[in-house]
């Protein structure tokens, strides 16, 4: 039940985001005039629609997206009428109708197009509208999502935290073993003999107090391999303990990283090991910290779209074949999944906190994929028609340079037959990464 409820909160706050995104295009799109006949969230069967003026609002059956509806996306041929009205497209002139009927594609797109345009309101038409502001309508969606992302991390960073080690022990290893299950013939660790347990918090180690955890391996180091006193608060009571650390070979760490012969073999050497671990809490962080985070999170996304065709082959493999699955890419089914573990995880030390910014985090990981993925220079997604309105600003800023006259907009319906190949490439995305989520699935 509880998987389900996770999953069902994942597809709330989906439908949410899909919802402002739409906004972000539908406020500036009647800011500037333009006339929006519909405005949905979802696609397939309509189960709730309402008309209010002239636009008709409503959600559809499968949240996996959304559209504004405006009037006139595509400019009609030179020369044809800027309605549905009249000739119509089939008898238009000039130096486009021989393109616009040597393509029923392109054509029967910009007859739609044009024939919700009623006589007198060509100027509430998309197409007629200035660069900037073509922009503006078309970024609207993709920076609704970004803000989106940067309200969430930022909730979540100064509100809830983020994850760093304590003092307290999340972990006691029982023996000496490296092998993770412990044997009858094994030794216990110095932890275990010492009688330290999970949940315990480590106030100081051989006299010397610690703050954080950095400080218990330090101190574990600076004494030795001594008996040493260490004082420990357990369920909000002092105690105090005698811990011997014993000398085992370890690998040897500089900076972070494992130290490696010419080989590339770890370095080794006898150091003092006890057979603890912490325990991870979350910690609000300074305001400060937010833009640092929020950079680092947009640049991993931007990695990570500009090398999908690379990924979406080794998910191929590893769905198909004996490839390694690629572990930063997954589809819905894949974050469905996640929302649903974030539910259903049995620990105590996994509570409702957690819970929430590991959510609130998955939404906002998902809103910045929808602003860089829609920033794609391809149609049908937003990116398609911005990219249209820079080339149509260019050619017109290099005529006036130049002296000549303005070249007039960009068609961007020339596009379209490449629009469908991209449909049917995101579809087939879209199936495989399905399929690849469910046979060979990315955990939480």
């Amino acid at each position: 039940m509880t998987f389900a409820l996770g999953v069902a909160v994942f597809v709330l706050g989906l439908l949410v985001s899909i919802i402002l995104h739409e906004i972000g295009h539908l406020v500036p799109a009647k800011r500037f005039g333009v006339r929006v006949s519909e405005f949905f969230a979802g696609f397939g069967p309509v189960l709730i629609a309402r008309r209010r003026g002239e636009t008709t609002y409503g959600i559809k059956a499968i949240p996996l997206g959304g559209y504004v509806r405006m009037v006139g996306m595509f400019a009609p041929a030179r020369g044809t009428a800027a309605t549905g009205q009249g000739t119509g497209i089939g008898t238009a002139a000039g130096p486009d109708a021989g393109a616009a009927r040597g393509s029923s594609l392109v054509a029967e797109a910009r007859q739609q197009s044009l024939a919700e345009i009623r006589p007198g309101e060509e100027h509430r038409a998309f197409y007629a509208l200035s660069v900037p502001k073509k922009l503006v309508i078309m970024l609207g969606g993709p920076v609704m999502n970004l803000l989106i992302a940067i309200v969430l991390i930022t909730v979540v960073l100064t509100a809830f935290g983020r994850p760093v080690l304590t003092t307290t022990l999340g972990n006691v290893q029982p023996c000496l073993s490296d092998a993770g299950d412990c044997e009858a013939a094994d030794a216990p660790s110095p932890a275990a003999l010492g009688g330290l347990e999970v949940g315990d918090r480590i106030v100081s180690w051989a006299g010397q107090s610690v703050a954080s955890w950095p400080d218990i391996p330090e101190a574990i180091a600076t004494h030795g391999a001594r008996p040493a006193t260490v004082r420990i608060e357990r369920d909000g009571q002092p105690l105090t303990l005698t811990v011997v650390p014993e000398l085992v070979d370890r690998p040897v760490a500089s900076g972070g990283e494992v130290v490696t012969d010419a080989a590339g073999n770890p370095v080794t050497r006898p150091q003092p090991y006890v057979g603890i671990g912490p325990s991870a809490a979350l910690q609000p962080q300074p305001l400060s910290e937010a833009p640092a985070v929020i950079g680092q999170a947009v640049g991993q996304t931007f990695h990570i779209v500009a090398t999908l065709p690379q990924r979406l082959a080794a998910i191929a493999n590893a769905a198909f074949g004996d490839g390694e699955r690629d572990q930063g890419v997954v589809g819905i089914v894949g974050v469905g999944r996640f929302a649903g573990e974030i539910a259903s995880i049995d620990s105590s030390a996994y509570g409702l906190k957690e819970r929430t910014a590991d959510m609130l985090n998955l939404l906002a990981s998902l809103n910045l994929a929808l602003f860089v993925f829609n920033l794609i220079p391809l149609l049908p997604l937003d990116g398609g028609h911005i990219a249209g309105a820079l080339w149509e600003g260019l050619r017109r800023a290099w005529a006036r340079l130049r002296g000549r006259a303005d070249p007039g907009r960009v068609d961007v319906a020339r596009a379209l037959p490449l629009t469908y190949v991209v449909l049917l490439v995101m579809v087939g995305m879209s199936l495989l990464l399905a399929y690849a989520d469910i046979v060979t699935p990315v955990s939480f």
